[in-house]
């Protein structure tokens, strides 16, 4: 099995989960920084800096930066709040409100209700599909972007179903 560096990073327990996550490469060279990270994973802010790099030709922030950073974060909060499953994003929507013309700030809170709602879930079937609302904020309190990201739990071991797709 291909191990990620992911992995080596999680293995080093000496650094916080905050230092690890500015670690992994793609957000060390997105130059994301977590503003906010509660032990429990259930609120996170992170600044992604708008920066030549991240531009798109407009002058604004690139959309796939946005996506890519949103990605894992409902997978990380619910691997911290549900050790012992798997989880992956299996859906992800972005919908763009306005242009980002300066820093963002994605805001992920992780609802108490939905947290327990997840845990009835598991313990009735050992499986859930939430879906997670996070944004992303411009530095003038407006929200630029929303995203809805929902992700598998199952448990560790579990393998999905081969699907047959005819071409």
């Amino acid at each position: 099995m291909r191990r990620s560096n992911l992995h080596l990073l999680a293995k080093m327990r000496f650094l916080s989960d905050r230092r690890r996550f500015e670690l992994f490469p793609p957000f060390f060279l997105m130059r994301a920084k977590i503003d906010e990270l509660a032990e429990d994973w259930s609120s996170v802010r992170i600044r992604l800096p708008l920066n030549w790099f991240s531009a798109n030709a407009a002058g604004n922030m690139y959309g796939g930066y946005q996506a890519s950073l949103a990605d894992p974060i409902p997978s990380l909060a619910c691997l911290k709040r549900f050790p012992g499953y798997r989880v992956a994003t299996k859906k992800l929507e972005v919908d763009f409100i306005r242009v980002g013309s300066s820093d963002l700030t994605l805001h992920f809170d992780f609802d108490e209700a939905q947290f327990h709602e997840i845990e009835k879930e598991l313990k009735e079937s050992g499986r859930s599909t939430p879906t997670f609302e996070m944004q992303f904020t411009r530095e003038d309190g407006k929200v630029c972007t929303r995203i809805l990201n929902t992700v598998a739990i199952r448990p560790e071991g579990y393998v999905a179903p081969h699907e047959h797709h005819d071409d």
